[in-house]
């Protein structure tokens, strides 16, 4: 009984790596020039204490797009985020939407590569500030050699993907 469930779980963890993976900028119409590539795990970064995401500036109502296939785990609002949309992908990651204007997915639903999800917004702590998506990745599965000991938050960042990197093609992890 034992051998079957690890053989399950194998099985499952498997299944997210041969999901397709796409590497589409999410922000229609958006460039490189339009975020920081050196914003990501940038520290001292307010409650959050680094920056986990890049920021790509828009127009408010801009489209955001699915920058990699997935299933929709969440739409709502927190405080931080705004208006967020979670999607679960390929390689076991989770891509983070946040400060959107509105949504335009639900829970459930299956998203492909440059479908849209939502808009551009200034939504929970972006209130006030110039427009923008924050854009992050999250790994459920650690990413160990990405442990840097003395880095602020230094285990967190085993399970965070640059979405720099991700978008650009750069150092492109392998997990």
């Amino acid at each position: 009984m034992r051998r079957h469930g690890l053989a399950v779980l194998l099985l499952v963890v498997a299944a997210g790596g041969l999901l397709p993976e796409a590497h589409r900028i999410p922000v229609a119409g958006a460039t490189t020039a339009d975020w920081n590539p050196h914003s990501f795990w940038y520290y001292p970064w307010g409650r959050s204490i680094t920056h986990k995401g890049i920021d790509i500036f828009a127009k408010t109502g801009q489209p955001v797009v699915a920058a990699s296939p997935g299933l929709v785990l969440y739409t709502g609002f927190n405080d931080i985020g705004g208006q967020v949309v979670w999607v679960l992908g390929a390689k076991w990651r989770v891509y983070y939407y946040a400060h959107l204007q509105h949504t335009a997915c639900h829970a459930g639903q299956w998203l492909k590569a440059g479908e849209t999800l939502g808009a551009v917004g200034s939504t929970g702590n972006a209130h006030g500030k110039p427009p923008h998506l924050h854009f992050a990745i999250r790994s459920l599965l650690p990413l160990p050699w990405q442990y840097q000991a003395g880095k602020p938050q230094a285990g967190l960042a085993m399970f965070y993907v640059d979405p720099d990197a991700f978008l650009t093609g750069g150092s492109l992890p392998s997990g």
